[in-house]
């Protein structure tokens, strides 16, 4: 058995010469957060992200319910903040050209390979947010940063555009501690939030309700929008960074030089989007975040921009876009005709 202090340092090295900037360890135990998530599902406020409250939402109570020889969590963070333009349709985490889920898995296992090569044989699982784990719970515990008060990790030095991944191993490092949480008396999130979608639970904590966010009608929503929530949505194509872009500890968050996550496109044309086939889509956006949207979704959320544009040189696109074979894509294109006529 690998002495756990050594182990420690072997895994902090690795992690960092793979290129994460947070690295941390988190006991394998039940997660003191599980009650709140369960509250969260409890209450609705998951939405359409059956995913997370489906037959695996207890998988989440304790990391050994994925491996069971589980002992400890070795989490990590990997920066994706880019220097972009300062007006973007896209969450800038889906800027790239790489799908960040391949990308935390290779760096990963490149940690496992490294560890193993030194420490010898050991049982392990990589998780990525696929995984039915709590990981800013278990980020959290780690000490990669604080849960704030727009739900994301924040870390004190580096902010909050990370992704997270984790490591299950049979190993028994030491395990860090949580950091203070320093939010304060601070609402930048919750009073930018054009939907208000962090609600309050008490006790000075917030939650998201997923039924509320921009993100989730522009990525997870399938079919046509309530009208209320097409005029919210504003010009947002992908996702939203809204809550994390007013927050102060954001303000001096470094950048990544990885060539993954150089935006390639922050701001697509919306008309040139209108006129773009299904295999032009699939080319230009597969291997990208931007895929979960779907075809006929980008095509909608396309067509509900171009709408609150209050600009009528999109109603040739539009009318294009009115006569698509998807519900959804159709209904929004015609909604965004008649806001822009009466506009007129």
């Amino acid at each position: 058995m690998a002495d756990p202090a050594r182990a420690r340092e072997v895994f902090f090295a690795a992690a960092r010469r793979a290129g994460f900037q947070l690295a941390g360890v988190a006991p394998a135990a039940p997660v003191e957060d599980f009650p709140i998530f369960q509250q969260w599902v409890g209450d609705g406020l998951a939405g359409p992200l059956r995913y997370l409250a489906d037959h695996r939402a207890a998988l989440r109570a304790d990391p050994r319910h994925l491996l069971p020889s589980a002992r400890s969590v070795l989490c990590v963070g990997l920066l994706y903040n880019t220097a972009g333009p300062p007006r973007h349709s896209i969450s800038r985490y889906a800027w790239g050209a790489g799908d960040y889920h391949d990308i935390v898995r290779a760096l990963l296992a490149s940690v496992v390979d490294e560890m193993r090569g030194q420490l010898g044989p050991f049982e392990h699982r990589i998780c990525v947010d696929t995984a039915p784990l709590l990981e800013r719970s278990l980020a959290r515990r780690a000490g990669l940063g604080w849960i704030g008060r727009n739900t994301c990790l924040i870390n004190q030095r580096l902010g909050s555009w990370f992704f997270l991944g984790e490591v299950l191993v049979s190993l028994a490092l030491p395990p860090d501690g949580p950091p203070p949480d320093r939010c304060g008396t601070c609402r930048r999130c919750i009073d930018a939030c054009p939907t208000q979608a962090l609600v309050p639970a008490g006790g000075g904590r917030y939650r998201l309700d997923a039924r509320l966010c921009i993100s989730t009608w522009t990525i997870e929503q399938r079919g046509p929008l309530p009208a209320a929530a097409r005029e919210q949505t504003g010009t947002l194509l992908f996702g939203c960074d809204i809550c994390q872009e007013v927050c102060p500890w954001n303000r001096r968050a470094p950048l990544t030089a990885m060539p993954e996550f150089q935006p390639l496109h922050p701001d697509p044309d919306l008309a040139e989007l209108a006129f773009l086939s299904e295999e032009e889509f699939r080319a230009r956006f597969r291997r990208t975040p931007v895929w979960r949207a779907r075809y006929a979704g980008l095509l909608r959320n396309a067509a509900t921009a171009m709408g609150n544009s209050g600009d009528r040189a999109y109603l040739p696109a539009l009318r294009r876009l009115a006569a698509f074979g998807d519900e959804g894509v159709r209904e929004h294109a015609l909604w965004a005709i008649r806001r822009l006529e009466a506009a007129a």
